[in-house]
Order: C-alpha cells, then structure tokens, then sequence
C-alpha cells in the first residue's frame, strides 16, 4: 500500500516468506545433487562397485525430474494468463527468485552437469555415460520452485480484436506502393 508518493516497505515477514519459500523444493534439489555427486565421484574410482548405484540414482532422477519439469509447466502455464513468464524466468530462475534461491537452484543444476560430465569422460564408453540425464532433476525442481513462488511481472492486457485489425490495415496501407501521378493518367 503506498501513502502519498512513497510506497510503503513490504512488512517484514513478507520479505523473510519470499526467501525462505519452498525450502523443500531446495532441499530436495540439493540433496538429490549431493547424492548424485558423491556416487558419481565414488564412482570414478570404484567403477566396477559403483557402476549400478551410480546409473540407478541417475536414472531415477532423471525420470522424477522429467515428472517434474511437467509439473512445473503446467504451473507456469496456469500462471501465464496473468503474467508474463519467459523460459529464462522459469527454469533457470532469471529474475524470478531471491539471489539466494536462484544461487542454491543454480549450483546445484552446474555441479549435476559439471559431475556428470566428469564421469561421463573418464570412463567413455560405460554405463556411467547414463549420468548426462541426471541434470533433468535441478533443472525440473528449479522450474517448480520458480513456477510456485517466482515473481513475473503482469501480462499486458491483449488487444481487441477491432484493435488488432486497425493495426493491421495501417500496416498494409504503409506496405503498399504508393501511385504517382504519371501512373495515374
């Protein structure tokens, strides 16, 4: 609420809600990336022990963040009738979460691609390549914690219809080549 031409601080507890909002979406995304971290790099030395808990992690997180990531769609695309979501907003938390939050979310997705990666490279031609799907599930809970608590500004309202084909008459009116006298006789 403003009063005369200063507007008013959000209240305390709203700023502190804002940062700590969705404190299970985060600490499931950075738990999910310290287990897939540690087995990853357990498993670049002890390949031949850690191979399957390895792929397994990596595939599970791969398919949970999958399911994920659509949720988190489907959210945004409930959101977007009133306001204005882009991809950036979205799923890498541009402008849309606390610094904090979008640090935590952000890490998290570079150590999953950084990890997978690494592993993927050393031991070439293994089933740990299956660690380059694993970042799906950062990137799956970063687009649910923004498409739940993210901020996006309103959508401009749509133009109406007669709006639209006025805009369109002008256009075509400016795209047409104008008569010079001499064609006209």
């Amino acid at each position: 609420m403003t009063t005369g031409m200063t507007p008013t601080p959000p209240a305390p507890d709203a700023r502190e809600t804002a940062s700590t909002a969705g404190r299970g979406i985060l600490r499931t995304t950075v738990v999910g990336t310290a287990l897939f971290t540690v087995s990853g790099l357990g498993a670049i030395v002890w390949q031949d022990l850690l191979t399957p808990l390895y792929v397994l992690i990596s595939l599970t997180e791969f398919f949970v963040g999958m399911a994920v990531f659509v949720l988190a769609f489907l959210r945004a695309v409930d959101r977007s009738r009133t306001e204005s979501i882009g991809i950036g907003g979205l799923f890498f938390a541009s402008e849309s979460a606390p610094k904090r939050v979008q640090a935590v979310l952000m890490i998290s997705l570079t150590a999953q691609v950084v990890v997978s990666i690494v592993v993927a490279s050393l031991h070439l031609y293994t089933a740990l390549a299956f660690g380059v799907l694993a970042p799906m599930w950062a990137l799956g809970f970063t687009g649910l914690w923004v498409a739940a608590y993210g901020r996006f500004p309103e959508r401009a309202p749509e133009p109406t219809l007669a709006a639209r084909r006025e805009a369109a008459r002008r256009a075509h009116k400016q795209a047409a080549p104008k008569k010079s006298a001499d064609d006209a006789q």
